[in-house]
């Protein structure tokens, strides 16, 4: 979940405050924010970097303290693409001046994509890359990596979801090109092929690598798509599909209420017929609903979000639940104290 508290790209406190307390809260795995590999592709200018060095040790210290608290440490890298230089969401989500704003490198704004076509009416029109930039492009996803593992992360996850950079080159709707990188669905796919292919001959075998994807947009870009994407990036080294949804203009909810766990479907599908491992996200918030998940054979990780920020110690809770044990999920200093209060054996309060 980005939370836009970086200065000039640098991890803080803040990012060891926030994410220390989901892995001392029990999760398994604990995934940095989108981390940009390039500062014009940062959605705000308060998004956290990975473009040069200088950003390892913060996210160093992020890492750590993940691994202190027993859980595995994983870094989201992203690139904005024509959707990058905007507002704080909780100030207006709307694009900055960015003749006027500098990116967080302190550079003149510029934004690119794979064609010269505008998010929007609110938005510049972003430079079309061309084959060099692109070139130029995959290999600060590359540079990015290897900082991710020299700062001791466990986990990389390429973001190509939510109308970012990825998804573009992916969309019919933002990319009108007629080289290799457009056109055709296995053109358009191109880019993010040959960005995880890159990625994967620099990250680790023995370090999963996941990639988000929006399943469908509503915008041109199908299950169908979806799934075909899928079975390339599993021939790459690819090793777990993130199932999200949306982001290119289109809503996925407009013809039906939001209901829990509505993205589920894309991941079982995706897993079944790709024959990859898919985490499902989404309005996933009870126990039983993710345990069912799992058993069910519709995804092999749940991703939890929202329901994190609003229960630091969700995985806790989820075992009270589910009846199974609670030891060794919470931190000793923690778990001495909750085990006396469960040694107590009292009754559901009923009190007003």
């Amino acid at each position: 979940m980005l939370t836009y508290q970086a200065e000039g790209g640098k991890a803080n406190d803040w990012h060891v405050m926030n994410l220390g307390q989901y892995a001392a809260g029990g999760a398994g795995l604990v995934f940095m924010e989108s981390t940009k590999v390039d500062p014009h592709g940062c959605s705000t200018r308060k998004d956290c970097g990975i473009w040069s060095d200088e950003f390892v040790p913060g996210l160093a210290r992020v890492a750590d303290i993940i691994h202190q608290q027993g859980a595995m440490a994983g870094l989201q890298l992203g690139h904005s693409g024509r959707k990058a230089g905007m507002v704080l969401p909780w100030e207006g989500r709307v694009p900055l001046d960015l003749d006027s704003v500098p990116t967080p490198s302190g550079e003149t704004w510029q934004l690119v994509g794979p064609s010269a076509i505008a998010h929007n009416s609110k938005y510049k029109v972003p430079k079309e890359l061309t084959r060099d930039d692109i070139k130029a492009m995959i290999n600060k996803w590359v540079k990015a990596a290897k900082r991710a593992a020299r700062a001791g992360f466990d986990v990389l996850e390429l973001h190509c979801a939510h109308g970012y950079l990825g998804h573009q080159f992916l969309s019919p709707v933002a990319n009108k090109r007629t080289d290799e990188y457009g056109g055709l669905l296995r053109d358009r796919m191109r880019f993010v092929v040959e960005m995880a292919t890159a990625v994967r001959s620099v990250w680790a075998e023995s370090q999963p690598l996941f990639l988000r994807i929006s399943a469908v947009d509503n915008a041109g870009w199908t299950i169908d798509d979806s799934v075909a994407l899928a079975k390339e990036l599993r021939r790459v080294g690819v090793d777990v599909i993130d199932c999200s949804s949306g982001g290119m203009g289109g809503d996925p909810l407009a013809d039906t209420p939001p209901t829990y766990g509505y993205q589920v479907p894309y991941a079982a599908r995706i897993r079944r017929e790709a024959g990859i491992m898919t985490m499902a996200v989404g309005l996933i918030t009870d126990a039983h609903q993710a345990q069912g998940i799992i058993r069910s054979g519709e995804a092999d990780l749940i991703a939890i979000g929202r329901e994190f920020l609003s229960d630091p110690h969700w995985p806790l809770h989820a075992a009270e639940v589910l009846g199974e044990r609670t030891e060794g999920i919470m931190p000793h200093p923690y778990d001495y104290w909750l085990e006396k209060r469960r040694e107590l054996a009292l009754p559901p309060y009923g009190g007003t």
